[in-house]
């Protein structure tokens, strides 16, 4: 799910830059009201930076309070969407992403939420929730190509999923890739 500037980008190497950021996201999974399966997903604010109105996972950057990046993920989490820890089961940690234009090394991890309170957006952070259910994240038919302008190029084209509307890209698409392959690989 990178796009061909990313593989690129990826393989002449990043001996140049400073040492990255880590940052540590959840991919949380819970039941709805009649008990479907749905995948928690954040629609970001509109502000000066190389994620602006992008949809992400609920997570951030690390603190030097936090223990651990998992911490981090857990306690961003809580902070974005209001999916207290205590609640949360985590399940697995997933591959590291580094993403280039923000200098970000993205641990992700996968959760299961099992709160009875419902989710609260982040007034400052978090434009809107995407509630996507698991059948919609697994349909083949929700892998689709788009031609995007970023924050680091223009017109490119991108592998994506359109999930409730939305196009997903980018470094929430490798990691919802390697999620909806560890789920074909189970079932």
């Amino acid at each position: 799910m990178a796009p061909e500037i990313r593989i690129n980008e990826l393989k002449a190497g990043f001996s140049s830059r400073k040492p990255p950021r880590k940052a540590g996201v959840m991919a949380l999974f819970y039941p709805d009201t009649i008990g479907i399966t749905h995948l928690l997903l954040i629609l970001r604010k509109s502000y000066p930076g190389v994620h602006s109105d992008q949809v992400g996972f609920p997570g951030g950057k690390a603190e030097q309070a936090d223990r651990d990046i998992l911490d981090t993920a857990l306690r961003e989490t809580h902070e974005e969407v209001g999916a207290h820890p205590d609640h949360v089961e985590v399940i697995r940690s997933l591959t590291k992403v580094f993403i280039p234009p923000s200098n970000f090394e993205v641990q992700p991890f996968m959760g299961l939420y099992k709160g009875n309170n419902p989710f609260v957006p982040q007034e400052s952070e978090v434009e809107a929730l995407l509630e996507v259910s698991l059948s919609d994240f697994m349909d083949e038919r929700n892998l689709i190509t788009q031609n995007l302008t970023t924050s680091y190029a223009s017109n490119i084209e991108v592998p994506a999923f359109n999930l409730n509307g939305h196009t997903v890209w980018g470094a929430t698409a490798m990691m919802l890739s390697e999620i909806k392959e560890i789920f074909n690989s189970t079932l």
